[in-house]
């Protein structure tokens, strides 16, 4: 042989080999998608007539959850408790004006985190609440483009009698515009562009990209609208209150009466509420059109492949149910919200979940799945078994809040079967107010509370509300 003996290339060739698999294992990239006031209202969760086909193949990439759970259904609160890994007693933000950072001065959030430990970290749209942004949590200045809100200047519904309003717009509006005219199509367009310059790099990435539709107001360009019949929308099935629930379980569609054209009490007439759920559904797919922008761009440059991709709504939302529009309270239809994730390498790809799972469980999972230490503030599990056998026994309950007032807490808890509310002094918790009790499954829509009828059960469930989070985590192991 020239240069080298056979026994030279064997043994450099073994060592070659070896340093190889020596090498350690690349760490996956990361996009995280937030969806504002986005409910599990998705073709991938069962819901016909929807439009969703791209959070659809997201769906078939990846899995779907189908009992995940804000804690506390309100954007700021929510937002929170998932950045941080902290529930909202912990973090002290039960509203939309406090800061995290007041409570827990040094708590370092998921992004930061993933900064801390070698990553790029950038992060556009909504992804705190507007105005509450974190600065260490970016590795460069978080940033939003600004659009304006409507096409049009004034809406058709609205009328001299409505200019006290709070909303200087209509709750809706199918504009004659393209996509990147509104904000959500020109956050998509930044995202693409940055996925074009971040494939060169060598770390990997942590790209945030956060869309504010569905949220109100419902707008977005007509395509989106063409693609429904109205008169084949489903309305809701229940639009009244839950028989034997407090009064102040819910509240009074307020954010939605704001705007300009909506009755400042009683029932949503008919026809309005079905304008409104269609400009939801348009909102719905407008925004599915900008993932499947960013995703497209995603395998483009082919990174998908060793991208962990996840998609949240930061809460549920009514529209109509219990006669309500709108979030603020610890009903299922605000507290379940959609959650989807895709890993490389997962091995139940295309499959669905009916495991109870947290938003407070997406950092320790994301960070689990990078191969990052885990810190130890954290309140929620790592989910990332679930991913390879999503039927495994899991968590036995999961737990959401809100608030009423200054005076009364509401703490929900979701097993397996029903959903226990207890509502007590905030400052007070011996002094409980009032007791929800709801069968999941006889009652799946939660319109009879049964906690008179079940006092055994009540007993039961309020010794396992009493062992909270910290019992189940401590079962967990």
């Amino acid at each position: 042989m020239n240069s080298m003996t056979r026994r030279q290339l064997f043994f450099h060739g073994t060592v070659g080999l070896a340093l190889r698999a020596a090498e350690p294992k690349k760490r996956p990239n990361v996009l995280f998608f937030a969806v504002d006031d986005l409910r599990p209202e998705l073709g991938c969760y069962g819901v016909a007539g929807i439009k969703s086909p791209n959070i659809d193949r997201l769906a078939k990439r990846g899995m779907v959850f189908e009992r995940a759970y804000c804690q506390q259904a309100v954007c700021s609160p929510s937002r929170t408790s998932l950045m941080t890994g902290a529930r909202p007693d912990s973090t002290t933000v039960w509203d939309l004006v406090t800061h995290f950072r007041k409570a827990m001065p040094e708590v370092v959030t998921l992004t930061q985190h993933f900064k801390q430990n070698g990553y790029f970290v950038q992060g556009m749209g909504k992804i705190f609440h507007p105005g509450y942004d974190d600065e260490r949590s970016w590795s460069v200045p978080w940033q939003t483009p600004k659009a304006p809100t409507y096409a049009k200047v004034k809406g058709p519904d609205e009328k001299d009698e409505d200019k006290p309003k709070q909303k200087d717009g209509p709750a809706y509006e199918a504009g004659e515009v393209a996509d990147d005219f509104y904000k959500d199509g020109q956050v998509a367009n930044l995202a693409v562009k940055t996925l074009q310059g971040l494939k060169g790099k060598s770390e990997p990435f942590f790209l945030a990209v956060g869309f504010a539709k569905p949220h109100l107001p419902f707008v977005s360009p007509k395509k989106y609208w063409d693609l429904y019949d109205a008169a084949k929308i489903p309305m809701a099935a229940n639009p009244y209150r839950p028989k034997g629930a407090p009064e102040f379980a819910l509240t009074n569609s307020g954010e939605l009466r704001n705007y300009p054209g909506m009755p400042a009490e009683g029932a949503i007439p008919p026809e309005l509420a079905r304008k409104l759920k269609h400009g939801y559904y348009a909102a719905v797919s407008y925004t599915d059109a900008q993932i499947g922008k960013v995703l497209d761009e995603l395998d483009r440059q082919g990174l998908a492949e060793n991208t962990v991709i996840v998609l949240w709504g930061d809460h549920g939302w009514k529209l109509g149910e219990h006669g309500e529009w709108c979030k603020h309270s610890n009903v299922e239809n605000d507290t379940n919200a959609p959650l989807l994730m895709s890993a490389p390498g997962m091995k139940a790809a295309g499959k669905h979940s009916r495991a109870l799972v947290e938003f407070v469980d997406i950092y320790p999972t994301l960070a689990d799945l990078a191969g990052l230490p885990l810190p130890a503030h954290l309140e929620g599990t790592s989910f990332k078994p679930l991913l390879d056998n999503p039927g495994r026994a899991w968590k036995p309950a999961a737990f959401s809040q809100y608030p009423r007032g200054q005076k009364l807490m509401g703490y929900s808890m979701r097993t397996d079967r029903y959903r226990f509310t207890v509502w007590v002094g905030r400052n007070d918790h011996s002094r409980i107010e009032a007791v929800e009790l709801y069968d999941q499954q006889t009652d799946p829509q939660e319109n009879t509370n049964i906690a008179k009828q079940q006092p055994k059960l009540v007993g039961e469930l309020m010794e396992q509300w009493r062992a909270g989070w910290q019992g189940v985590k401590k079962g967990m192991g």
